[in-house]
């Protein structure tokens, strides 16, 4: 099967694409999903051999873009409250230990343990990603067991 213009594959495929992506993200973040779906298939229309499949070539270009922007952390995201044990927030139960540690760390420390957040939810809250959550907190304990041993 040959390859049609893209401008034909682009109509025939919009609709559906963009309803799509409305249900996995929402209306307010589908319209950027849908726009950078159909940049990256432009860009790898040239390339492909033959027009078989195309729809559901569109259609696994969009659930990764649609699966990207959930890993993606989201500014206004609001980190969960959770209960402390003995009535004061799990900030204070940590603060005579991580207040000497570099921001980064500190917020890393408390997170994980004051607040029992994951590392996926950290790196959001710090504006970078699991690993770089766990690194963080990894080198706040180191810190902190190198204190406590002098």
């Amino acid at each position: 099967m040959t390859l049609p213009p893209f401008e034909r594959f682009y109509d025939e495929h919009k609709e559906e694409i963009y309803a799509f992506l409305v249900r996995r993200l929402g209306r307010e973040r589908a319209e950027d999903a849908f726009q950078e779906t159909f940049l990256r298939a432009l860009r790898a229309y040239p390339k492909l051999r033959h027009g078989e499949h195309l729809r559901a070539w569109a259609y696994t270009i969009a659930s990764r873009i649609a699966i990207d922007e959930h890993r993606r952390p989201r500014a206004d995201a609001d980190l969960p409250e959770l209960a402390s044990l003995d009535g004061r927030p799990a900030f204070a139960q940590l603060e005579h230990l991580a207040d000497e540690l570099p921001p980064t760390e500190r917020a890393a420390v408390v997170l994980r343990y004051g607040y029992d957040l994951d590392y996926a939810d950290i790196g959001a809250a710090l504006g970078s990603n699991a690993t770089a959550a766990r690194q963080a907190a990894s080198a706040g304990i180191r810190r902190l067991r190198r204190k406590e041993r002098r």
